[in-house]
């Protein structure tokens, strides 16, 4: 099952929920604000991806850090961060089968079809 993490009013998500949707590709969209997202699922991320492609660093909330919290020095220290502020995740993280996706491209549409 092709599983869509982000935030509802996320302009991005909106878009890929929408391709989606009018592809008939069934989908479970998980809400970082209202699921939570776990310490285990962040690390996995972090693994397959890297952190600095995990972290919204253009987003307001990575603006309001402390320049200590914006000095990462560890994959422990990215993923306690992200848990501590889901909305620093760039969005939509797209999971299916061995496909994981930061944002939502002309690229990644394909991958999909």
């Amino acid at each position: 099952m092709l599983k869509v993490y982000g935030i509802k009013n996320c302009d991005t998500v909106k878009k890929a929920r929408r391709w989606l949707e009018q592809q008939s590709i069934d989908y479970q969209f998980h809400d970082f604000r209202e699921d939570g997202i776990s310490k285990k699922q962040l690390g996995e991320w972090v693994k397959k991806l890297g952190r600095d492609r995990l972290i919204n660093k253009r987003s307001t909330t990575w603006r309001q850090l402390t320049d200590e919290d914006k000095a990462i020095s560890s994959d422990k220290q990215a993923i306690d961060l992200l848990y501590q502020n889901p909305t620093l995740i760039k969005r939509p993280v797209i999971e299916a089968n061995n496909l994981l996706e930061v944002g939502f491209t002309e690229a990644i549409s394909k991958k999909l079809q």
